[in-house]
């Protein structure tokens, strides 16, 4: 079996290594990665345009495998609350016919950074940057910005795993 990754980061490719060790119909897949664009914004700014990065990367990966990957990570609007939006991993899982989608946890940024994202355009590794959380100016590719905030009691990797085992459900439960 092949599996293909529509990104190239680190974060997600490792995440999707490990969890596919817990499915037993994955657990000897070949997984490779392929850089490929979302076709959306570099900072999606509604859940929308998350899942629809999603699977363009998942689309845009297909090719020569059973199941190809996009993982992307943006803001949706949320209610009530302090900044007006969380952020969230999508995953969108492409078996060449159709899409098996799922979500992480979501989650509310500090309020410097989702407005340096919303009105200064940055994406959050160059929000994180630019207001002071991190002298990493990848922290996208390591443990993310809820990694800082968390303590490190979630961090990027673990929270995309959330959103592939949400849409592996589809692909187990055929």
């Amino acid at each position: 079996m092949k599996i293909v990754v529509g990104s190239k980061n680190s974060v997600k490719v490792d995440a999707l290594k490990e969890i596919i060790l817990k499915y037993p119909d994955l657990e000897h897949a070949e997984v490779s990665a392929l850089e490929v664009d979302s076709k959306v914004s570099a900072q999606p700014k509604s859940l929308e345009e998350t899942i629809r990065g999603a699977m363009n990367r998942a689309i845009g990966s297909f090719a020569d495998c059973d199941y190809s990957f996009g993982i992307e990570a943006g803001l949706m609007v949320v209610p009530n609350t302090k900044t007006g939006h969380m952020n969230v991993c999508a995953c969108a899982i492409y078996d060449g016919k159709g899409f098996h989608l799922g979500l992480s946890s979501a989650w509310e940024a500090p309020k410097k950074v989702v407005e340096c994202m919303l009105k200064d355009g940055l994406d959050m590794n160059q929000a994180v940057f630019k207001t002071g959380l991190t002298t990493n100016p990848h922290i996208g590719s390591a443990e993310g910005l809820v990694g800082i905030i968390t303590k490190g009691r979630l961090n990027r990797k673990e929270y995309t795993k959330e959103a592939i085992r949400a849409a592996l459900i589809h692909i187990e439960n055929a």
